[in-house]
């Protein structure tokens, strides 16, 4: 059951119920399959520096977000170990941005995923790179058990 789409969505239903940062920066996940997510933000006015354009630090938060759910959707718990992220363009306020993680690699306990980031027109935005590590339990505990 834990390679397949429909348990990999519920994996991101659950998760995203308990995943107060997302819900509170906007990221919405709008696709979920096995080793893979999509998320979108829209960016808003306090997510601005100084420049009058999106605080790259929210850029990440998107990426990282994108890449928790798509190493996170075998109800794994998976944390990540190190990531990276290269800016490509500024993003000004009120853009849609979107997330794309693709696993790359999962050997034993450890996986490489990348993201893409683009903006309303397709613009890559940023690249991300995210190395995962499983650790002991499940992403979503209990998750399929019968309640009775």
């Amino acid at each position: 059951m834990t390679g397949d789409k429909d348990f990999a969505e519920a994996v991101g239903e659950g998760m995203y119920a308990l995943d107060n940062a997302a819900q509170g920066w906007g990221v919405r996940i709008e696709e979920m399959r096995p080793h893979y997510a999509i998320a979108r933000m829209a960016v808003r006015d306090d997510m601005l520096n100084s420049h009058g354009v999106c605080h790259g630090g929210m850029i990440f938060a998107l990426a990282d977000t994108a890449f928790a759910y798509a190493s996170n959707s075998e109800n794994r718990a998976t944390l990540a170990i190190s990531c990276n992220i290269s800016f490509a363009a500024a993003v000004p306020a009120g853009a849609e941005l979107t997330a794309v993680a693709e696993k790359q690699s999962r050997g034993g306990r450890t996986g490489i995923y990348d993201v893409t980031v683009t903006d309303g027109d397709g613009n890559v935005v940023a690249l991300f790179r995210g190395n995962s590590y499983q650790v002991r339990g499940e992403s979503v505990p209990d998750l399929g058990k019968d309640s009775g």
